[in-house]
Order: C-alpha cells, then structure tokens, then sequence
C-alpha cells in the first residue's frame, strides 16, 4: 500500500529518513513542468538548494531574488521562504539538513553567512564544485556517517559564492511575521496548543482580527492549523517510533485514541495502524 501524500502545514516539520540528520535528493522537472504556484512556509530544517536549469523567483523574509540557471539559495531553520518558478524544463538538488546538526556547522570559524538566508551564483569552477559534492552526496546513504561531513563540506563550499543582489519587497507582504508567536508556540508545545483568543493575544491582536488575518494568509482557520499540525507530527511518529498510537494521541494532545484514530482516517484515508503498517512495509 502506498502512503498517502500529505499536503504540509506552513510551518513544516521536515520528515527525515529515521536515523539520519539531513536528506537529499535530485529533482529534474521536463518541458511539460507548469508553472508553480506560489507556497510560503518555514520549516525545522536548514535548506539548500544548488538550481542547474531554472527561471522565476525566491522570496525570503522580505527580499526577492531572481532565479538564474546555475544559482543556489539557502535558508537556515525557521525562515519564511517561497519559490515561485516558471513552466519549462528545470532541475535542481535538494539538501536539507536536521536544525540541531546545521546550526552546529553554522557555528564554526568563518561560516557566519549560513546565520542568514542568501541567494548566490557561484562562478564556474566553484559551481563544478558543488555540483561534483552534492553528485557524491545524493550517492550516500544519509545515514552514511560520511554524509554529515559531506554535507558540511557543500555548506562551506555555497557560502564562498558571490551574493545576488535582491529586491527589497514592500514591508508586510506576506504578513506571516505577526503570526509566528502563535505558531512557534504551536511548534514547542503541540499538545498544549492555544485556543484561538489565547493565539490572537500571542501575536498582540484581537481574536475577530487574528482569526481573519490568519485565514486570509494560511489559507485555513486556526483550529483547522492546529488540527493539520498535529496530524503531521502524528504520522512522523508513527513511521519513526514504537509508540503505541495511544501513547502517540495523548502525547500530541488529542482527546481520545478514537478520537485521533477517526481525524487520521478522515484525512489520509487509512487508520494510524495501517499507516505504520504501510510505511514499515
């Protein structure tokens, strides 16, 4: 059976392989790609992306780049982001690195740029470079132990790439900034998550105002959110833990096992059970 595919929250717990620290993979989208829509989100994990054929925009926090073919982006954990790019033929290599083991890199000597987002275009040599570490990269394992280090070394190796100069967006574009009290909170305690007015007093607006804000840029209500939050953790512990699902239910703050059991059903189609069935299959 196959897992059901899970539309991700804004605030987007990466599912790494169990066991392993980062994941990548190589993306190669033909002449028929559409053009894709636009997705802002943040998520748990540094990101890097080394783009070979491509056009359209990165936008993060409140700058936008231009996309050019041979460009890479990077974002450190929890950074609002979003890739817009046009149809046509393009390709690119996606790593993603676990935020305890990125921020550890991120400490060492003269690796101060990985703190912040930045858009690059590496020069030919420096570009062979990243693309020959990520090649050996996509071949390992990413439990591999040589895979962190390897990762590290492609890290080191983007943050030498001349920078692109962004365009500054106007202030409050995407307006998520103003909601990430309520879901950082979210994030540190699922099964204790705020109510919709305790929300609203988080980000310092008044629940009728945070409810329509929060709509009108998540594209869902508060509860709905907390509920698709919550799932996701849900079914990330059901693949990478022998937790019993009523343990898992209780842990993620759902009422009841049942009651856990009959929202997993109702969104992914299958119970908690024959996920993990699935999944380990």
């Amino acid at each position: 059976m196959a897992l059901p595919h899970l539309d991700r929250p804004i605030c987007e717990p990466v599912e790494l392989p169990p066991g392993a620290p980062l994941r990548i993979e190589r993306i190669r989208q033909g002449g028929n790609a559409m053009r894709s829509e636009p997705f802002v989100h943040f998520h748990d994990v540094h990101e890097l992306v080394l783009f070979g054929r491509v056009a359209g925009h990165f936008d993060v926090e409140d700058h936008r780049y231009a996309l050019v073919p041979g460009c890479i982006a990077f974002i450190p954990s929890m950074r609002q982001h979003d890739f817009s790019l046009e149809a046509g033929p393009r390709d690119w290599v996606l790593l993603q690195v676990e935020a305890a083991a990125g921020e550890a890199i991120a400490r060492a000597p003269g690796l101060e740029r990985l703190h912040e987002p930045f858009c690059a275009r590496p020069d030919r040599r420096l570009g062979r470079r990243l693309q020959q570490l990520a090649g050996w990269l996509v071949e390992l394992d990413a439990r591999d132990p040589l895979a962190l280090p390897l990762a590290e070394l492609l890290l080191r190796a983007a943050a030498l790439a001349p920078a692109i100069a962004g365009e500054k967006l106007a202030a409050d574009t995407r307006g998520l900034q103003r909601l990430r009290p309520a879901i950082d909170r979210l994030r540190r305690r699922p099964a204790d998550a705020p109510g919709a007015e305790q929300a609203a007093l988080l980000c310092a607006m008044s629940a009728a105002y945070f409810s329509r804000r929060f709509k009108q840029q998540v594209g869902m209500s508060w509860s709905d959110y907390v509920r698709t939050h919550r799932l996701h953790l849900a079914s990330r512990r059901l693949l990478e833990t022998e937790q019993s699902v009523a343990a898992i239910a209780s842990d993620l703050g759902f009422a009841t096992p049942s009651h856990f059991g009959e929202l997993f059903l109702r969104r992914y189609g299958i119970t908690p059970g024959e996920y993990r069935r699935a999944g380990r299959n």
